[in-house]
């Protein structure tokens, strides 16, 4: 639930939010990237936002959404509005592929994973096949063979070439269910984000979301990528890799190995501290995000 101070309710000036998928509880890369764009909207006496993004039920966990938002509590991260769900938000999706479908800029493909596998990008098999939308065809869009450049605010100047560099991506999968690529585009314009705090495995999703954005007549939000958190094999937190479930129980010392991993430098007399609120004002008072400038990579074990 949110708790905002009505007493001090927040500008509307940044509007943040944190994402999640609800495959499975939150670990601790998760918890440093919602910390991160907590902490970037407070610190801007901002709006934060809590979006589930819940489109792809195969990969979705019994009861995840639920461990995701009291974890959030527990950690005193609270939001501001009430949590949107995208699984509720499809006749939005289904408007916003019909503008991209009036523009001439989405196919049909009945590629199978298999028959890719090989393909670095997808190399445009059915893209001039005229084929019809059936049960077993996705839909993908055309992209420009365009660059695309952005500045963030973190990892600095970052471009990219779709057609080259990506291809033609999904935006209606086979099985019916929308694409994150169209259904994010879709949310942050409609929710009014100004600031998008994330991941940096999604750094390269960044150029085809600017397309989108301006396919679809939606503003572009700055946009800033944490560092991704990775084990000492050099694999990203998550649960392909059995990475433990935050327990939110001990939250200042979570709080604090999260802003350890943020580069972030807590005074050491917070050690001792038990209570998250103080963490948090603390953390608040004292961000900067120019401390992980160009940092794509944190080693899990560098907090000890």
């Amino acid at each position: 639930m949110a708790a905002p101070d009505p007493a001090n309710p927040p500008s509307t000036r940044y509007r943040g939010r944190f994402a999640p998928s609800p495959t499975g509880p939150l670990h601790l890369g998760s918890i440093v990237a919602a910390l991160a764009s907590f902490l970037d909207a407070r610190a801007a006496e901002g709006v934060w936002l809590v979006r589930m993004e819940d489109l792809d039920p195969p990969r979705e966990m019994q009861g995840a959404a639920d461990h995701i938002l009291r974890t959030l509590e527990q950690l005193h991260l609270w939001w501001d509005e009430d949590v949107v769900y995208q699984s509720n938000r499809e006749e939005a999706y289904r408007a916003a592929l019909e503008t991209l479908q009036s523009q001439q800029l989405v196919y049909a493909c009945r590629c199978s994973r298999s028959e890719l596998a090989a393909a670095a990008i997808y190399p445009g098999t059915c893209r001039d096949r005229c084929l019809t939308r059936l049960n077993d065809t996705a839909l993908r869009c055309c992209v420009p063979r365009q660059e695309f450049r952005f500045s963030d605010r973190i990892q600095g100047d970052y471009s990219q070439q779709l057609a080259r560099d990506v291809g033609d991506f999904v935006l209606l999968r086979k099985e019916g269910f929308f694409a994150y690529q169209l259904a994010v585009v879709v949310d942050d314009g409609w929710q009014g984000v100004t600031d998008i705090v994330r991941g940096c495995d999604l750094l390269d999703s960044t150029p085809r979301q600017l397309w989108l954005q301006q396919r679809l007549g939606l503003p572009e939000p700055r946009y800033a990528h944490v560092p991704l958190i990775i084990n000492a094999q050099g694999q990203k937190l998550g649960k392909q890799q059995r990475s433990p479930a935050i327990d939110g129980v001990n939250a200042a010392a979570v709080l604090m190995a999260a802003l350890g991993l943020l580069n972030q430098h807590p005074e050491p007399a917070l050690q001792y501290e038990h209570d998250p609120q103080v963490v948090l004002q603390w953390a608040i008072q004292h961000w900067q995000p120019e401390r992980l400038m160009n940092t794509r990579e944190v080693i899990e074990t560098a907090t000890g």
